[in-house]
C-alpha cells in the first residue's frame, strides 16, 4: 500500500503462555477508515494496546508514517499523531466538560503538563474547537460525571481531537447506545474523517455502524487475523459466518444487531 499511514506487520503479545495477539499484520491507508471486528476474547483490544503504546509488544514491528513506534512511550506516540478511545466511557467524572478536554489537548501538546492547565491559549481553543465539533459546548462547564452515556463517548471523542491526531483509535464507540444515537455518532465519525482529515481505526460490535463506516475489515479470532478485505466479502464469507456470526448472519449485518459477544 503506497499511502499507509499505518504498518502493523507481525504484530504479537504474549502473557506468560498466553498468546493474545499472534502475528497480526495490516496496513491502514491514510484517510481511509479501518474496521477490526471478531468474538469475545479474540484479541481486539489487546492489539489496540499494543499498536497506541498502552504495553508493549512481545514480537513484531508497528509504523507510522513509515517510522517505528513499537518500542515508543504513549506520550510519544500521542504527540506523533496517534490517540484512542476506550470500549467504557473514561473521563475525569468530578471534573468539568472543558476540563477533560484541556487534558486530551495537553498530551497532544508536547508542553509542560503546568503550562497547558495554565490557560495555555493554543490548548484552551482547540479544546473548545473540539467540543464545538462534537456538539457539547454548551455543556463546556457542567461536571462531566453527570452526563449520560453518549454524551460521555461525545467527550471522550472531543478529548482525543483536540490532541490533533492524525489517526483516531475508537474502541466500540456504538456499544450501549440507542438507534438514534448511533445514527448521530455515525454521522460525527464520518465527519471527522472527512472534514478533518483524520484516518480512523475503530472495533466494533454494531454491524450496521461497522458496514456504513468501514473502508475495509479486519477479522480476529483467537489472537490471529480470520479474514480482512472490503466489509461485504469479508462478512459473507462461510468461516467469517461461523466464527463470528452464526446462523443469523444476514440478519445481523442487514439491521445492523450487535453480535451475541459484545465484549473484548
Amino acid at each position: 500500500m503506497q499511502d499507509a499511514i499505518l504498518d502493523v506487520r507481525g504484530a504479537t503479545k504474549r502473557y506468560g503462555g498466553l498468546v493474545a495477539v499472534n502475528d497480526v499484520s495490516f496496513e491502514v491507508e491514510r484517510g481511509e477508515i479501518f474496521g477490526i471486528a471478531g468474538p469475545n476474547g479474540a484479541g481486539k483490544t489487546t492489539l489496540f494496546d499494543v499498536v497506541t503504546g498502552m504495553v508493549r509488544a512481545s514480537g513484531g514491528e508497528i509504523l507510522f508514517k513509515g517510522e517505528p513506534i513499537h518500542n515508543a512511550s504513549i506520550h510519544e506516540i500521542c504527540h506523533r499523531g496517534i490517540t484512542r478511545t476506550f470500549q467504557k466511557p473514561s473521563v475525569f467524572d468530578s471534573e468539568t466538560v472543558m476540563g477533560n478536554v484541556v487534558v486530551g489537548g495537553h498530551f497532544g501538546s508536547g508542553k509542560p503538563w503546568w503550562k497547558s492547565l495554565q490557560r495555555d491559549p493554543e490548548v484552551w481553543d482547540r479544546a473548545a474547537e473540539a467540543l464545538d465539533f462534537v456538539g457539547l459546548a454548551e455543556r463546556a462547564d457542567e461536571v462531566s460525571g453527570d452526563l449520560p452515556v453518549y454524551d460521555k463517548k461525545r467527550l471522550m471523542i472531543a478529548s482525543a481531537l483536540a490532541s490533533s491526531p492524525e489517526l483516531l483509535f475508537l474502541d466500540e464507540p456504538f456499544g450501549g447506545l440507542t438507534d438514534d444515537e448511533i445514527d448521530a455518532l455515525l454521522v460525527l465519525l464520518k465527519r471527522i474523517n472527512e472534514e478533518r482529515g483524520i484516518t480512523i481505526v475503530l472495533i466494533e460490535h454494531v454491524m450496521r455502524a461497522l458496514m456504513a463506516l468501514a473502508d475495509r475489515i479486519l477479522i480476529m479470532d483467537q489472537g490471529k487475523t480470520l479474514l480482512q478485505g472490503q466489509p461485504k466479502a469479508v462478512m459473507s464469507d462461510p468461516e467469517v459466518v461461523r466464527v463470528y456470526l452464526g446462523t443469523a448472519a444476514d440478519e445481523v449485518v442487514a439491521q445492523g444487531k450487535e453480535t451475541p459477544d459484545a465484549e473484548d
